[in-house]
């Protein structure tokens, strides 16, 4: 018999189709290069792009040096990491841990006029439904979603700046050659350019910093998070943060006691923890509802610890 938890579980290629779904910039490096041909020396900058069917599609602009060295040579890395809000960034920072991230290796090659622009269309209507999916969604959702910071901004807002005209860009397309899986404690996972390639696209991805941060800006969502740590792992956590959502799960950064001094007293560190749906949250709105269940059968655990249920 099929172990039915076995489904549950991400493998490094669809975490790394979650990682690129879900964010939308990323540290382009090509090979610098002169009238010569290419050198040695990398010329690394920040970029837009899009993944759609299995490739980057990257916006670079029009001043940018990656325009000049891909004419010459048209390898190049591109560095993606997980859509993680300000907040939770700096306290991984603190505690000298990495966000998770994808790296890959691969030919950056321009597209033809015609092929930019159905780049370009492909991005409108792409934001036009994660519009339309914000503005329908139900009340608790579009609560979690407006919880969100100021500064947290929507995949589509942020990639907006490209349809509106104000810089020039030239559009490329990357076609993948190796794809690695980074860790959060900088360990590398080789995964084949092909499993992440039919590994199917979690629809909550372009929602998941906006949900991230709605959850971990409202103080009783973070209670249910240091509850969940208690009733489901055994872990008396003094805070918790959320860090990932996926279709299968969350992960959560939990504050709980450490190593034990000499003087009697736990010294506090933050630790990683994964939580499991029981079945797969197709959209933002099966995901906030396992959650709020998840919260509803936590409650009825400690009030049956306590005597009172």
């Amino acid at each position: 018999m099929k172990n039915p938890n076995k489904a549950m579980v991400l493998t490094f290629a669809e975490r790394c189709k979650n990682i690129l779904s879900g964010n939308w910039q990323a540290h382009l490096h090509t090979i610098k290069a002169d009238a010569k041909g290419s050198k040695e020396d990398i010329h690394s900058s920040r970029v837009k792009y899009l993944f759609k069917r299995g490739k980057p599609y990257i916006w670079i602009q029009e001043d940018d040096l990656h325009n000049v060295n891909t004419i010459i040579d048209e390898r190049g890395s591109l560095s993606v990491t997980s859509a993680v809000p300000g907040p939770v960034m700096n306290l991984l920072k603190s505690i000298r841990k990495l966000p998770v991230r994808v790296a890959l290796t691969g030919d950056v090659v321009p597209l033809k006029d015609e092929k930019v622009q159905l780049a370009a269309e492909t991005l409108r209507e792409i934001m036009l439904s994660e519009r339309k999916t914000v503005s329908g969604a139900s009340y608790s959702v579009s609560g979690v979603l407006s919880s969100s910071s100021v500064s947290c901004k929507s995949r589509s807002e942020n990639l907006q700046e490209i349809l509106d005209g104000n810089d020039a860009y030239m559009v490329y397309k990357f076609n993948i050659r190796s794809c690695s899986y980074i860790d959060g404690n900088g360990g590398s996972h080789d995964v084949d350019v092909n499993d992440v390639e039919i590994s199917k696209a979690d629809m909550l991805s372009p929602f998941s910093e906006a949900l991230i941060d709605g959850i971990n800006q409202s103080p009783a969502r973070r209670r249910a998070l240091m509850l969940f740590c208690f009733v489901y792992l055994n872990k008396n956590a003094r805070d918790a943060l959320m860090l990932s959502v996926d279709s299968k799960g969350f992960d959560v950064l939990g504050k709980v006691p450490g190593v034990t001094t000499k003087d009697g007293l736990s010294q506090y560190e933050w630790r990683e923890f994964r939580f499991t749906f029981k079945q797969e949250a197709r959209d933002i709105e099966t995901f906030c509802r396992l959650l709020v269940d998840m919260e509803e059968e936590a409650l009825k655990n400690v009030s049956s610890y306590s005597g009172l249920g």
